[in-house]
């Protein structure tokens, strides 16, 4: 939607279908907010629409008090120069600019620093050094917003090296000193005590609607591997490590479903990697997604559930281990398997929640067992040493998850080590990258949903699904769930 007028329509009715496709920047007030702001609509003649909020902020622009820019969701693309300005902001929200400049990440990214800055530029009218500085600010407006942390472990946290040039660029910015935004009066949140109980932080991440949350807590529990990973009162909750820093996270939905925001926990221990274990939230539980646009380019595929997300992954070696663990064995048994492989290879940690107690294993420890340490969690010998090979590979650089990574390099990765096929690297690369457009051609249950043979003739049929293949396979996954309790229902009718 790039027209201004169209875009003043969305605002005047609140769509929250364009919840951080772009924000507003009211003249009269000198504020910037979210299409969802709920405070008087301005005239159109006080607005003007930009594509980020950096680039808002950039033009004078203030964030809004009551909607809070901060909180709006993420934008996801599926064109060359969009994933790659969607994948600089994900590597800014990482800290890739905290130690280390534009041309560092440009060489991480594979590309030259002019064509970085031209993609940030061209999609969120800001350069990325604009951009890390609008990150910084709205996080450190939310630590300040939601939590009780100090004002010198909110600058560094926030990715600040100094809180000298954190107080001024806030309050060049805001036009408030940081301490001043703490003083204003915040309603309690539901969960708030419970979390002070367990000394966590409570962030809300925001998604455009609909959100099938019973479809993507069923899938992530249902693979749960426990030890690392517990899924139960409607809560998703699971350890996480960034660089030195370990500790648990919990993800919920709102209870009140006309908010559109999913409720995140951190232990105290993440303080100083909130911005990555957001964003590891963000991108496991598919936030940026429009699901609107999805299934209407899906059609009738989409018809039953357009709210489906794709579910992603917190550590992508813990996914490419589980899916191995998976092959010729059920679901239940692969999630048994994975289980003993935490306990086995995982570090011990202390958590609030019963059971969860061990940190997923890192390729460097695994890469170091013997193939028959391995084996020994009750695995055949050749399914360990693809594990073993595995983590050897991840290592050493040979197969990389990193932001250089594209679906069809690394399933060439994958495929290039002994034991893993065609089906365990397409699954594992459309999940870890979080790639909209993967097709697990060779996948049964996406052959049996579509009646086809073949994959070559799967992936003929797949293309009227382009550029959504990934969400297509989600929908053919679970329409052969939804026929198989149709089909129990009717059994038992019978009887």
């Amino acid at each position: 939607m790039q027209d201004a007028d169209a875009r003043y329509q969305a605002m005047l009715a609140h769509d929250r279908r364009f919840d951080g496709v772009f924000f507003v920047g009211v003249s009269t007030t000198g504020v910037y907010c979210r299409p969802v702001c709920r405070v008087k609509t301005p005239r159109r003649s006080s607005c003007t629409f930009y594509e980020s909020a950096a680039a808002a902020e950039k033009a004078g622009y203030r964030p809004c008090m009551r909607c809070r820019p901060e909180l709006a969701p993420g934008r996801a693309h599926v064109d060359a120069v969009g994933r790659l300005a969607a994948l600089v902001v994900d590597r800014i929200e990482d800290g890739a600019l905290d130690e280390a400049g534009v041309e560092a990440l440009a060489t991480e990214l594979g590309i030259s620093s002019r064509h970085l800055r031209r993609a940030c530029e061209s999609e969120l009218g800001v350069s990325p050094v604009e951009l890390a500085q609008t990150q910084r600010l709205l996080l450190a407006k939310r630590l300040l917003t939601d939590t009780t942390m100090p004002v010198t472990e909110v600058a560094f946290a926030s990715g600040f090296a100094s809180l000298r040039r954190f107080n001024a660029l806030f309050r060049e910015r805001y036009r408030l000193a940081p301490s001043d935004l703490r003083k204003q009066p915040r309603a309690p949140r539901k969960g708030d005590a419970e979390a002070a109980e367990r000394h966590g932080l409570v962030f809300e991440l925001a998604y455009r609607p609909p959100y099938d949350w019973p479809a993507i807590l069923g899938f992530f529990g249902a693979r749960a591997s426990a030890g690392v990973e517990l899924v139960s009162e409607g809560r998703y909750a699971r350890t996480f490590r960034w660089l030195s820093n370990e500790g648990w996270l919990a993800v919920s939905a709102s209870d009140d479903e006309a908010r559109s925001v999913l409720r995140v926990e951190l232990s105290e221990s993440l303080k100083p990697a909130v911005a990555p274990a957001l964003a590891r939230v963000k991108r496991a539980f598919d936030l940026a997604a429009d699901p609107i646009r999805i299934a209407g380019d899906l059609g009738k595929l989409a018809e039953q559930r357009p709210g489906l997300r794709l579910p992603g992954s917190f550590d992508a070696f813990e996914l490419a281990v589980r899916a191995i663990l998976g092959q010729q064995v059920t679901v239940k048994g692969a999630t048994t398997l994975a289980s003993r492989f935490s306990h086995r290879f995982g570090k011990p940690i202390a958590t609030p929640f019963p059971g969860l107690e061990r940190l997923t294993p890192t390729p460097e420890h695994v890469a170091e067992a013997r193939p028959e340490e391995v084996a020994g969690i009750g695995l055949p010998l050749a399914r360990a040493k693809s594990i073993v090979s595995l983590a050897a590979a991840v290592r050493d650089g040979k197969v990389s998850f990193g932001p250089r990574a594209s679906y069809e390099s690394l399933v060439t990765q994958l495929v290039a080590l002994p034991g893993i096929g065609e089906w365990t690297a397409e699954y594992v690369a459309m999940r870890a990258l979080g790639w909209p457009d993967a097709f697990p051609s060779s996948d049964l249950g996406v052959l049996k949903a579509l009646g086809e043979t073949s994959a070559s003739k799967a992936r003929a049929r797949a293309e009227a699904f382009r550029p959504w293949r990934s969400y297509a396979t989600l929908h053919l996954w679970e329409s052969l769930s939804a026929l198989s309790k149709a089909t129990a229902t009717k059994k038992g009718g019978k009887r």
